[in-house]
């Protein structure tokens, strides 16, 4: 039965929130604005609020400049909405694998007072799912002292390990709002040839593994002919449906829940979540067992597709900064990496354009000061550009720089092969 008496108004349901507590708020697409908006309306009366989340969306004003005093967010990773407040000093940021991030909690290495969730409303049995976005919400409602939900009819209902009883909401409002959205953007030549390479490298009957943006999309436009791929990823987006209508992806190899979708969560357009509401093919899971090497690499073919931000010559990846101002966080790249490259027939892949918007090359003798290597040079083995493909591993430094040299655009190969014959005294 459910307990009416837990129902709540957002004021009244965040007034559990004390001063001093550590918050946890539902991420990506999830994130309960409702309820975060009340939190911030209580600001005078709170004090030394610690927020705890992975990227979320929408308007994040507990980091407004009138809040430092009050709210300090550690972020597990950023998203638009939070870069700025974290390189001004006035939040910070935990460099964490995505994998490990349940475990932070689930061990107590950062305890939760509240967790702030939103759900689809519970059906018959009292079972209410966090639809588009479980990932480390599943492990914050277990460690957290008082969850609060925010019950929303327009959050798909989705299945794998995301549903929760309403035993263990110990508040909710209802809150009907629309869920954030990202349409598919039209796709740029360079994102379209760099997606055709890394198409070319996708072999039937693959697993594949896609991060977030518009590389991995542009690839899958090229997969209309492939068989039998399968899904198994952290997350992925609208790119998918057109695949999974053609019958391209149907997941009959793969060796870890095979027939069906397993992601992490899910971000893209609305068609995007009708498709996955109550849709018994997709698995939406908990992301310390989604991004598991053991479970990856059990997969045949794993094919993981991330980007960076720069790349030296040695293979040394930047993924998470620009220099020392933090831009994303480190995520679930090396989750993949590692688990493609122990994969039977795997293929671990970064792929990024060969310059910045600005005409700065992306492939570079080293660094910048203060750059994070979120994929050490031992960990790398397909690096992709709009120019081709360099396959590094099992390579020497002096011949990874030469491949990379290779798929650098054309207006810095000069320079870089200059660079390279300085550090390693002789021409590669």
């Amino acid at each position: 039965m459910i307990d009416f008496n837990k129902e709540k108004t957002p004021a009244e349901a965040a007034k559990a929130i004390k001063p001093g507590d550590r918050v946890y708020i539902h991420g990506a697409g999830a994130t309960p604005a409702a309820l975060v908006q009340a939190m911030v309306d209580r600001a005078d009366e709170l004090s030394n609020i610690e927020i705890y989340h992975l990227h979320t969306e929408g308007e994040a004003r507990y980091l407004e400049p009138q809040y430092e005093d009050t709210f300090h967010l550690f972020s597990l990773f950023l998203a638009p909405n939070s870069r700025q407040a974290v390189n001004e000093g006035r939040a910070d940021f935990i460099p964490c694998f995505l994998s490990e991030v349940p475990i932070l909690f689930r061990r107590g290495r950062i305890p939760l007072d509240v967790a702030l969730i939103q759900v689809s409303p519970p059906d018959k049995h009292g079972y209410c799912s966090l639809g588009i976005s479980v990932e480390a919400t599943v492990a914050a409602i277990e460690a957290a002292d008082h969850v609060i939900a925010q019950i929303n009819p327009r959050m798909p209902r989705t299945h794998g390990d995301g549903m929760i009883h309403m035993d263990q909401i110990h508040s909710y409002c209802y809150c009907e709002e629309e869920i954030p959205v990202w349409e598919p953007k039209e796709l740029t030549p360079v994102q379209l040839a760099i997606g055709e390479h890394v198409a070319s490298l996708i072999e039937d009957r693959a697993t594949l593994q896609m991060g977030i943006g518009a590389i991995p999309e542009a690839a899958l436009t090229y997969l209309t002919s492939h068989k039998d791929l399968g899904i198994h990823t952290e997350m992925f987006s609208d790119g998918i449906l057109p695949l999974v209508e053609k019958g391209v992806i149907t997941g009959k190899y793969k060796v870890k829940h095979p027939g069906f979708i397993v992601t992490g969560f899910m971000l893209g357009s609305r068609k995007l979540y009708d498709f996955v509401d109550d849709n018994p093919l997709v698995r939406v899971k908990d992301i310390q067992y989604v991004n598991n090497t053991s479970i990856i690499m059990s997969n045949p073919r794993v094919t993981s597709i991330n980007s960076a931000i720069e790349i030296d010559m040695t293979g040394q990846v930047c993924a998470d900064s620009i220099g020392t101002r933090m831009f994303s966080g480190v995520g679930g790249q090396m989750d993949f990496l590692r688990g493609a490259s122990l994969s039977e027939g795997g293929k671990p892949i970064i792929a990024l354009p060969s310059v910045t918007k600005h005409g700065d090359s992306k492939i570079v003798p080293y660094l910048k000061q203060g750059a994070g290597v979120v994929t050490t040079r031992a960990h790398v083995h397909f690096v992709v550009t709009e120019y081709g493909v360099a396959d590094l591993y099992g390579k020497s430094l002096k011949q990874r720089a030469r491949l990379l040299i290779d798929i650098a655009h054309p207006n810095h190969r000069e320079a870089l092969a200059k660079a390279a014959f300085e550090r390693f005294k002789r021409a590669v």
